[in-house]
């Protein structure tokens, strides 16, 4: 249990109030042997070097000793005799060497936290007609509800990310002190009685509940590797998917008593994952190593322990305006990296422009109930488990045993376009499924076919964002939580400002020809993936972000 908590926050506040001695490290034991620390003492660049990170991957980790090391404190210009903290061979402390147990609690935690984000950006949009009854708003300001949340959580990541990618601060910062902010904000949601005022809430719900939005898919990375990886970004995605896919479902029911019920639900499903985040365990290794390096200097006396953090001569202000600034650069330089925000950006305002069209078509021309319509939605989570169970038998039973065999035979992984196979069908499936969706929605075509068109929109896009979150991570392993950021943030703007004109769209041109003209955009897709596998590898040689 000692283990298990104690790079948790709630493990740090019990050391801090007396019980360090249950949680110490091995470092801080009685006859603890500095000489037994894993280190490497080699010259290493100084202040001028482009990228420490780089030349650090090269050298091979040893065990040495401290003899012959001066105890004097190293500054910027002095890092070359600096001994580099590193990992043993399967330590323990390293994410990815973790129990299966505390990975899979590692990894459902910041599922369900992302769920319930996602899940509270749709479940109010039931409320729109009790709230445009209530504060004599028309349909599209009461949609604002929906938009300002979206906008809130695009904006959030572009600054929680790079925080998290600072090894002074970590993953677990973000996550637990922005979402203890997050159920402020759902409890004030709950008693405010004015339109502004909830409008207001709304952003700063989706803004301080956003960090696992990107981050998820960086802590994903910490603790599985390149193989193992995939599996973990399965579940992180079909949380991204269901999430605002149950919002009617819990809402739809509940707003027929009480249009404040859908708020209650959030602050109770937010209060429980906040019960359960001071106990995740930190996994970003720089902050890992960083504080093993604090604790050893502490320990021995000897200054020259470093992490590889620290080698960088920048003060955090520039650490973290370098954090932030390179993942956009990135994003708009990098061909592949600004694909993949623009294909997110077109399904994501697909799908959120499915909260103005679903209502036309199964409340207008179907006729049914509120919660009739939220178990219509739930058509995007079966066309999601559907596209994850077909994805993860690709992975277990074809391309991951293929991959490693090509590794250990060639000696090193497949090329990274590989990964990008089942994109490659996924692409086309989102105009099938809309184009069925968008010519069947007739009151004279029973309501399952179009459903069904939904269905396989949701199936087919899974596989081509599951494609690109493991493209985009093998290219950028150290920027994963910002990159994913800005991509977030493109989505979200555009999904936010779908919601705002599709139901201006779909009234005046019908569902038929509104959906059709988003069809139009998913072009853009098809090319986009297929032009990425034949030219990606030729595309990363000539980025000078690779490498």
């Amino acid at each position: 249990m000692a283990n298990f908590i104690k790079d948790t926050p709630a493990g740090q506040l019990l050391r801090t109030v007396g019980f360090k001695s249950w949680l110490a490290y091995p470092e801080e034991l009685p006859g603890f042997e500095p000489q037994q620390m894993p280190a490497v003492a080699e010259a290493l660049p100084t202040s001028n070097s482009e990228d420490l990170e780089r030349t650090l991957s090269k050298i091979t980790a040893k065990e040495t000793t401290t003899d012959g090391l001066t105890s004097e404190s190293s500054s910027e210009k002095d890092v070359g005799g600096a001994i580099v903290v590193s990992w043993t061979e399967n330590d323990k402390d390293n994410p990815r060497n973790w129990s299966q147990g505390k990975k899979a609690y590692t990894l459902t935690l910041i599922n369900v936290y992302t769920f319930v984000v996602y899940l509270t950006a749709s479940i109010i949009t039931p409320t729109a007609e009790a709230i445009m009854k209530r504060y004599d708003v028309s349909v599209v300001v009461a949609s604002l509800g929906l938009s300002m949340y979206v906008v809130g959580y695009g904006l959030g990541p572009m600054f929680f990310s790079p925080l998290s990618e600072v090894a002074r601060i970590g993953r677990n910062p973000p996550y637990l002190y922005s979402f203890i902010v997050f159920v402020a904000m759902s409890i004030a949601m709950c008693f405010v009685d004015n339109f502004p005022g909830i409008i207001v809430l709304r952003f700063l719900q989706g803004f301080f509940g956003s960090p696992c939005l990107a981050s998820g898919a960086a802590s994903i990375e910490d603790v599985y590797d390149i193989y193992g990886a995939p599996y973990g970004y399965i579940f992180w995605v079909a949380a991204m998917y269901c999430g605002p896919a149950f919002g009617p479902l819990l809402a739809g029911y509940a707003v027929v008593d009480n249009w404040r019920w859908p708020l209650y639900e959030v602050v109770i499903m937010s209060s429980v994952i906040l019960m359960f985040l001071p106990f995740l365990p930190e996994t970003n290794p720089n902050t890992i190593l960083l504080h093993r390096a604090e604790r050893l200097r502490k320990a021995t006396g000897n200054k020259m322990y470093l992490a590889a953090s620290e080698l960088k001569p920048l003060r955090f202000g520039a650490t973290l305006t370098e954090a932030m600034i390179k993942p956009l650069e990135i994003s708009v330089k990098d061909p592949a990296v600004a694909y993949a925000c623009v294909y997110g950006a077109i399904v994501y305002a697909t799908y959120y422009s499915f909260f103005e069209a679903f209502p036309l078509v199964y409340l207008g021309l179907y006729r049914m109930s509120l919660g009739a319509m939220g178990l219509i939605f739930t058509s995007i989570v079966v066309g999601c488990v559907v596209g994850l169970i077909i994805y993860t038998v690709y992975l277990r039973h074809y391309f991951i045993p293929r991959s490693k065999r090509y590794h250990e035979q060639r000696g090193h992984p497949v090329e990274q376009e590989e990964w990008l196979r089942p994109g490659l069908i996924g692409v086309w499936g989102m105009p099938v499924g809309l184009l069925l969706f968008a010519w069947t929605a007739r009151s004279d075509i029973h309501w399952i076919v179009p459903t069904l068109g939904i269905g396989i929109f949701a199936t087919t896009t899974f596989w081509t964002f599951q494609s690109l979150v493991c493209y985009v991570a093998l290219s950028y392993p150290r920027y994963v939580a910002s990159l994913f950021a800005a991509n977030d943030f493109c989505r979200s703007m555009t999904a936010a400002v779908f919601v705002q004109f599709s139901r201006q769209m779909y009234v005046n041109l019908g569902i038929g020809k509104g959906v059709s003209l988003v069809v139009g955009l998913s072009i853009i897709g098809i090319i986009g993936m297929h032009g990425l596998y034949s030219f990606g590898a030729y595309l990363r040689t000539k980025s000078k972000f690779t490498g």
